[in-house]
């Protein structure tokens, strides 16, 4: 009697298990540390536009836009979310104590878009600082999950005129979804960045 329910449980289990993995994403992009934290905007409804913790009260304001776009880098990209996180003005990935899941290393300068039909999205935040006492450049992760697959991490966003942004730096960078190297502007004060995103673009596998 026992065998014969542990040998119906198995078989349920396998049976789940090849549901799941036949409706499971494609897997592309290769290794990628901290993506699952896409999914973690909970009950939080999707729209092309987000406001980070600390667009308030922080300076120098950023705004960040962009276009999404399809494998071709023609047609605009629906139903894409774009997550990205960054430090503070000190370089810190700042938490307040009570964070889950990947918060705790992310921090709570974070937020996520889900295209429309114009591919377009914008973030409202505020520029990062560069980590102390290392010459890493000014920079905002920037992790994708397009429809049927898996959550892959692109360029981060860099800032031209940022001193640490070496030729050399430049030179190294993947430019996976296309370059993330931005040169702001300022309108009534704001740093404004225009990121364009291509899908695919120097990702591999992708497929």
């Amino acid at each position: 009697m026992h065998r014969s329910i542990f040998l119906f449980i198995c078989f349920g289990y396998l049976i789940a298990c090849q549901s799941q993995q036949s409706t499971s994403d494609i897997e592309v992009g290769g290794p990628c540390e901290g993506c699952e934290a896409i999914h973690e905007y909970g009950s939080k409804a999707l729209a092309p536009v987000d406001t980070l913790d600390g667009w308030n009260h922080t300076v120098p304001q950023l705004v960040i836009s962009g276009t999404i776009y399809r494998e071709d880098g023609i047609n605009p990209a629906e139903n894409v979310i774009l997550y990205i996180y960054h430090t503070n003005r000190s370089g810190i990935y700042e938490t307040r104590g009570d964070e889950t899941g990947w918060a705790r290393r992310h921090g709570v300068h974070r937020g996520w878009i889900k295209t429309g039909a114009s591919g377009q999205y914008t973030f409202y935040t505020f520029r990062p600082g560069p980590y102390p006492g290392r010459d890493e450049p000014e920079h905002i992760h920037c992790t994708i999950k397009e429809p049927g697959k898996t959550a892959y991490w692109i360029d981060d966003i860099l800032f031209e005129d940022d001193p640490l942004l070496t030729p050399e730096k430049i030179k190294n960078l993947q430019r996976r979804g296309g370059s993330g190297v931005t040169r702001p502007s300022v309108e009534d004060g704001i740093l404004i960045i225009k990121r364009d995103i291509i899908l695919g673009q120097n990702v591999q596998p992708y497929r």
